[in-house]
């Protein structure tokens, strides 16, 4: 039997969608049909995303939201849901670092904000937790849905220097298998939670900790490509594949994984 990849008509919510990674997969899941609700921090950019879509054909709505505030996201659900009478897809896309809770080549672990260090875990793992809650209600409530988080190749391998990062990505790849576990556990198997786990990508925010002005490889980007068996950085489409399979009943039996998108770091041992 030939594996559904049909999205079309579906209705996705994605936090961060704005960004880089977010608007790239916005864009790519409304040109299969998916009606697309951004939420993002900034009412400018999650407009800009909208906006790239509706040029496109798409259907979406944009909404200024607050990710750590469950009043802000019950009210958007409750918009959406007005709009289009259901929730199928939820991806968790915000997040992000401070400066406070990444350790600098001149600094030691004794020189962490704690400060930074609780927002950087706020913003990652209940910017992602709350969400989850509010629109995996409206999933088991229908019976279906597929939620996605994003986590990082800094689980499973020390990367240097983000470690409040580092910490709150952890705690999401364990949120993901319980919330998978309790979902399917409490209402069924036709709610899913899974994660992606994205290598390394040149966006906004890490350009110049990963390039030079010239387009070279800092030191820290150098170290990553050399144990990156594929030896570049990942282009922001190479997940959206990934993130199709997962939505879409051909990963309906899939529930409770992290799914590295890599290229081969993860798997590397740097020998």
């Amino acid at each position: 039997m030939k594996p559904n990849f049909n999205l079309n008509d579906k209705v996705a919510v994605i936090t961060g969608g704005g960004g880089a990674l977010g608007s790239c997969i916005a864009q790519s899941l409304s040109e299969s049909g998916v009606k697309i609700a951004i939420l993002d921090l900034s009412e400018e950019s999650a407009q800009k995303t909208i906006d790239l879509i509706e040029s496109n054909g798409g259907e979406g709505i944009g909404f200024a939201s607050n990710v750590l505030s469950k009043d802000s996201i019950e009210k958007i659900s409750q918009d959406i849901i007005a709009k289009w009478g259901r929730v199928d897809i939820l991806l968790n896309a915000a997040g992000g670092n401070m400066q406070g809770a990444t350790i600098a080549v001149d600094q030691t672990i004794f020189d962490l904000s704690i400060d930074d260090f609780k927002k950087v875990t706020e913003l990652n793992l209940n910017g992602s937790v709350i969400p989850s809650l509010v629109f995996g209600e409206i999933m088991a409530q229908q019976k279906s849905g597929s939620i996605i988080n994003y986590s990082s190749m800094s689980v499973d391998r020390v990367i240097t220097r983000v470690v409040g990062y580092s910490a709150s990505k952890a705690g999401i790849e364990n949120f993901t298998r319980w919330m998978a576990v309790e979902m399917a556990l409490k209402f069924g198997s036709g709610v899913r939670v899974n994660a992606i786990a994205p290598g390394f990508f040149v966006g906004n925010q890490n350009r110049a900790l990963l390039l030079n002005e010239d387009g070279s490889y800092t030191e820290r980007g150098d170290t990553i490509i050399r144990n990156t068996p594929m030896k570049r950085f990942g282009e922001a489409e190479e997940l959206n594949g990934a993130i199709h399979f997962l939505c879409s009943e051909a990963a309906k039996f899939i529930t409770g994984v992290v799914l590295p998108i890599d290229g081969g770091f993860s798997a590397f041992s740097g020998v």
